[in-house]
């Protein structure tokens, strides 16, 4: 009896549950491929009814994101470089930023680099300043509609990185989008140090003596000194990576405010997992402390 393979070829004895002369054959390309498809398809469906479950809901006019699992997710992908893990995770901004305006959200700040970062190795800090050189390019092109603002102790920083951050601000300062803080070098407790310096020194000009501050001084005129004077206090947070922290973000700004966290990465965020924390925080009842 012929097997029915043409003349010469050569044929292989299958082995039981795929397995191929008693080698485990996993699924093929096209086989994963086709899942892979399958998955984006009913991720798009979902997302959609997502977004329109969130019609006329409360939607926050200010979100803050710690955009964490960078060095994580590179680590897990195999890759001896973080600092690739940071470059993806720089790409997802323009997208997030996109998912908000979409949304309705009028303020985004983002945690890109805390005080506490600024102690890394040389060899990891450098690459991940270039990386943020670049993000601050791409956010202040001229094809993008945000205003944006820097945040944090600059003095810290290179001139180089300074100057981008300035030059961004000055560049995007009438463009009509959201505004979109960039925390650089940024920490909550040093923030509000700034603050109280800040206020000390407007009264030293003023005239006003220590008794006569003491007398007066409220939380509204610490207020008044933060980076992020005139604008809403931020209404929800979100932290990836499954870290449940603040990391000193926004310490003074968010007393009222909701957390959302997720163990996704950052480079692996998707707008799906961005309406998933606007679900949420629409489904709470705000009580602001009462």
């Amino acid at each position: 009896m012929t097997s029915g393979a043409p003349p010469g070829a050569r044929t292989i004895r299958a082995g039981p549950q795929g397995c191929r002369a008693g080698v485990w054959q996993g699924p093929s390309v096209t086989a994963v491929g086709a899942r892979q498809r399958v998955r984006d398809v009913l991720t798009r469906v979902y997302e959609h009814r997502l977004a329109r479950a969130l019609e006329g809901s409360d939607i926050p006019r200010h979100v803050g994101v710690i955009i964490d699992g960078n060095r994580r997710w590179a680590r897990d992908m195999g890759l001896e470089d973080v600092s690739e893990g940071h470059r993806r995770g720089a790409d997802k901004i323009a997208d997030f930023l996109g998912w908000c305006d979409e949304a309705g959200v009028d303020v985004v700040t983002i945690f890109m680099l805390s005080t506490d970062n600024l102690s890394r190795p040389e060899p990891e800090l450098l690459p991940l300043l270039r990386i943020i050189d670049d993000v601050v390019a791409d956010l202040s092109a001229v094809d993008r509609r945000w205003h944006l603002r820097v945040m944090g102790a600059l003095e810290l920083l290179p001139a180089e990185t300074v100057a981008g951050l300035k030059q961004a601000e000055e560049l995007t300062r009438d463009r009509p989008g959201a505004t979109v803080n960039l925390a650089v070098g940024y920490g909550g407790r040093r923030e509000i140090a700034d603050a109280v310096r800040s206020l000390l020194a407007e009264h030293s000009e003023r005239g006003t003596s220590l008794d006569e501050l003491v007398e007066v001084l409220d939380v509204d005129h610490i207020a008044e000194h933060l980076y992020t004077r005139g604008q809403p206090d931020p209404d929800l947070i979100i932290r990836t990576s499954g870290e449940q922290r603040l990391s000193g973000f926004l310490l003074w700004q968010t007393a009222h405010a909701e957390f959302y966290f997720t163990d996704v990465y950052w480079p692996d965020f998707r707008r799906v997992d961005f309406l998933r924390a606007l679900r949420d925080y629409s489904a709470r009842h705000r009580r602001f402390g009462s």
